[in-house]
Formats: structure tokens, sequence, C-alpha cells
């Protein structure tokens, strides 16, 4: 019962930066139009288009594509924009126009509308992405990998286009100098944080991933000082106590680096500096591959700052494996 309450709350946490975004962005529209904010705002919105009531127009292309969308949600909501482009028969850029037209970020805060009513509950997200790939039709087990592989270079060349540099060489500066870092994911982002605990601890001193452990997470995190760092990566359906953890962190003045999917995730307005990385796939769970890359280029840039010193530790290391030969 306190998972689920945990996890309700984490969804209405998400609803609330939803509609922030929407408060944003209606801030800026001098036309005073209101973005839909559910499904049924949309249908009530594209009801009022097709009636001319609604102070917004839409081409005929772009009526058609939100039909048939507002026909189908659990593939909206389960489907990369490539591969949704590519069933509609248009571009992806014509799905974030159409997003923009709306009144909304982007093609993540339409399909945001769609995964709230798909999965009012985080509870239904793996099953129903597992349902989705089972109705594939016509799937064949030969076309699986190719069709896994083309999403996942998809997810990453979207999350090399929309980086921003400025951000991602900060964040790399704060990953060298902080005095303390330490990595914090749970599920299948453990292995992201392990990976990331260790590649980074090959090249720095006092980093290590935030482990419960008998003492718990407050425990942990008492180690830190204000200017240390906490990186966190989660993504929809979010951990509860991942998000907590870091706005405890940040109040405490941690500083705080997200990994996460979209604008809208809880983590976004929490982390001081915030990298978003699509995921959507074919896979049953949350596709992975986009941020081990991210991962494996922050740190690549830490490295790359560290200079002389990340090369002294690697030596360091190499004469310790060296001498524990062939125990390690």
């Amino acid at each position: 019962m306190q998972l689920f309450l945990h996890n309700h709350q984490v969804i209405l946490h998400t609803r609330q930066q939803h509609l922030n975004n929407i408060e944003r962005t209606l801030a800026m529209n001098t036309s005073g139009f209101t973005p839909p904010h559910d499904l049924s705002s949309l249908r009530q919105l594209l009801a009022d288009i097709d009636s001319k009531q609604a102070p917004i127009r839409l081409g005929g292309q772009s009526r058609r594509v939100l039909n048939a969308m507002l026909t189908n949600p659990e593939q909206v909501a389960l489907t990369s924009i490539t591969e949704l482009a590519e069933r509609h028969g248009v571009n992806a850029s014509t799905l974030t126009r159409l997003a923009h037209r709306l009144g909304l970020s982007g093609f993540n805060g339409l399909q945001q509308l769609f995964r709230f009513e798909l999965t009012g509950s985080p509870l239904h997200f793996y099953s129903d992405q597992a349902r989705h790939l089972a109705r594939e039709p016509g799937l064949a087990a030969s076309d699986l990998p190719a069709r896994v592989g083309q999403q996942e270079c998809s997810n990453i060349s979207a999350m090399i286009d929309k980086l921003d540099p400025e951000s991602f060489k900060r964040a790399a500066d704060l990953i060298a100098r902080a005095r303390q870092v330490r990595i914090y994911g749970l599920r299948q982002f453990y292995a992201l944080s392990y990976f990331l605990g260790y590649a980074l601890g090959m090249v720095r001193p006092n980093v290590a991933t935030l482990e419960a452990g008998r003492q718990g997470i407050a425990d942990a995190l008492s180690t830190l000082q204000p200017g240390d760092l906490l990186i966190v990566a989660s993504c929809f359906p979010y951990t509860a106590s991942v998000i907590r953890t870091a706005e405890i962190a940040q109040q405490h003045g941690i500083e705080v680096i997200a990994l996460t999917d979209t604008q809208d995730s809880p983590l976004h307005n929490i982390a001081s500096y915030s990298f978003c990385v699509p995921n959507r796939s074919l896979f049953y769970s949350n596709a992975m591959a986009g941020f081990f890359v991210l991962g494996e280029a922050l740190l690549s840039e830490v490295a790359a700052r560290l200079g002389d010193t990340a090369i002294e530790a690697l030596r360091r290391r190499e004469e310790l494996i060296s001498e524990l030969s062939p125990l390690s």
C-alpha cells in the first residue's frame, strides 16, 4: 500500500509539472488560448476546430493525423515519434509542429497526454508495453533486432540533437570538481548508476553509488555537504524514492544532475542540469541505450577536463590490477 501511495504521488507530481509547463506556455500566449491538459480536453479542442469554434486552426493533414492518434491512444503513448510519423505517412517534424500548434512544449508534451490516459497508475506501464509488443502485427522474429536497433539509434540521435552544449560542459565541469559525487538510480537504472559510479571512480576519488543499505537513504545522503553532487536517473513511470531524494538533496544545497526522459519529468525542475533522453522502444520496459551513451559522453568529457589527474589515476589502477593478477 505504501509503495502504491508513493507511486500515486509521483503521478500527481508529474501531472502538476505538466500543468506548470502549460501555464508557462499560456503566459507567453497573447491570444489567451488554453492548451489541452488531457485527452478529453484534446478531443473537445478537435471538435471545436472542426466546427470552427476554436481559437486555433489546423490543416487537413494535421487534423487527419490527430484524429487517427485519438482513435488509437495506446499506440501514441508507446511509440517513438519516428515510428508514429511513419505509421501516419508524415515527417516527424509534422508531429512536432502539431504539438506546438496545440500549445504544447513539443511532441513529448503531446505524448504525455496519451501516457496519462493510458497509465493513470504507473503500475500498468510494463504490462502495457509488453501487450503492445505482443499485438504488433506481422512482427517476425527476424525483423525484431533491426527494429529495436533502429529505434535505439533514433533515440540516441534525438538526444544528441537536443543536447545543449553549454549545459553539457557545465555539468561535466561540476562532475569533475565536486568534492563528493553520489549516483542514484533504482530498478533498471541501478545498472546505469553502477556503471557511472565504477567508470567515474576510475578517474577521480570520492565517487560511489548512493546505497540505502541497512541504514537507509537518509544516512547515505547525510555524508554529502552543500556543493557536493548527486546524479539521479529515472524516467516514466518515475521512481518515487529517486524523486524525493533529489528534492531533499537540492533543498540541502547539494547539486543535482538528472538523466531523465522529458522536460515534463518531475526531475527536470529539481536539477541544476537535466538531460532528456528519448527512450521509446518495442522493448517491454524503457530503452536504455541512449542513457548509457549520454553517460559515456559525460564521463569522457570529465576525463578530458581532469587531464593528467585522470591519466595518473588510471595508471595507478593498471598497476594494482597487474600486481593482483590473476586475482583481478
